[in-house]
């Protein structure tokens, strides 16, 4: 009688195991045909108008499009993108609420942040959406027409020349840090909630340099309303042919380049994090997509989560040693 009682549990065992593998199954099957069911939440850590939320708002839409939802795009700027960060890490992880981050917020914060209220293991990542070069702009009444007369104007100036920024940790931040670093001219940071308003107090004179997205510089470089020498790629912008990188005018070797990445909360199902990703590269290649992207300066990428991470942990190297170098702090 024992003995059949044990055969019978054990059979209970197996069948219980068998429905659950299933029943697993089932639910990524679901989770990768239903999804979306709802409205998507997208984070923007950036004020409106800058390259994040420029991004944000031409990749949205055509996912929206994709998935017949809307994709609803809420900016929450400051503290260098920790503010939407740390909203992004405690909602729920069911794929609703998703952030466009610039690559900063995981490769320097954490270096330059006492307390950082988020680490890499509170996010799924899923891709890497877009890339482009930053541009060197300078104020209208700067007398300077290159980038060498910029570094000589620079290390002689008393005081040091005002560098704006998107916020303390930025890419913009970065890019200023490591434009000043490899030029040798000494500058007073001074940091905004987002490029947009550091590039409009740059066309009034307020700062007098700010290297900020190409895609957020575009609608000053059209109006020519700043003056802007150099784009700080490897290679010139097709958008902006004429203008040279920082190498050819005159700092050989250097290359900055914006990032920006759809994370979601860790824990998110594999299955959606999947979709989200394959969807992402789909729209990505629609010719209306890339035209929209090529206007703003910005090339698609649409990588794998590992690649991504990839990325994030090759430029936190990278970073980790200018921010050493130049002593950058926050709190």
């Amino acid at each position: 009688m024992f003995n059949h009682l044990v055969r019978v549990f054990r059979r209970g065992v197996v069948m219980a195991a068998a429905c659950s593998a299933v029943s697993l199954l089932q639910s990524n099957a679901w989770a990768d045909d239903a999804y979306p069911s709802q409205p998507v939440r997208l984070l923007v850590p950036f004020t409106a108008g800058g390259s994040t939320d420029v991004l944000a708002r031409a990749v949205g839409q055509a996912l929206g499009t994709l998935w017949k939802q809307s994709v609803v795009i809420d900016n929450r700027p400051g503290a260098g993108g920790m503010i939407a960060a740390e909203v992004e890490a405690k909602a729920p992880p069911d794929g609703y609420t998703l952030m466009l981050a610039s690559g900063s917020m995981f490769t320097v914060n954490q270096y330059i942040y006492k307390h950082v209220p988020y680490s890499a293991r509170d996010f799924s990542y899923i891709s890497t959406v877009a890339s482009n070069p930053m541009v060197v702009a300078v104020a209208p009444s700067l007398p300077v027409s290159n980038v060498k007369e910029l570094i000589a104007y620079g290390k002689a100036q008393h005081p040091k020349l005002n560098f704006g920024s998107a916020g303390i940790g930025s890419q913009v931040h970065m890019a200023d840090a490591a434009f000043a670093g490899a030029a040798g001219i000494p500058i007073v940071h001074v940091p905004y909630k987002g490029e947009v308003l550091a590039l409009n107090d740059l066309m009034a004179d307020r700062v007098q340099v700010v290297l900020p997205n190409m895609a957020a510089a575009l609608p000053f470089m059209k109006g020519k309303t700043v003056k802007v020498l150099a784009v700080t790629g490897a290679h010139r912008s097709s958008a902006w042919p004429d203008i040279p990188t920082v190498s050819e005018a005159g700092m050989p070797g250097f290359n900055v380049t914006g990032w920006f990445a759809l994370v979601a909360p860790a824990g998110t199902p594999a299955a959606v994090i999947a979709k989200i990703q394959q969807d992402t590269v789909k729209v990505l290649a629609e010719p209306e997509v890339r035209r929209r992207l090529a206007v703003l300066g910005m090339d698609p990428v649409g990588d794998t989560p590992q690649q991504l991470q990839s990325r994030i942990a090759a430029e936190s190297a990278k970073w980790q040693k200018i921010v050493a170098a130049n002593h950058i702090a926050a709190n």
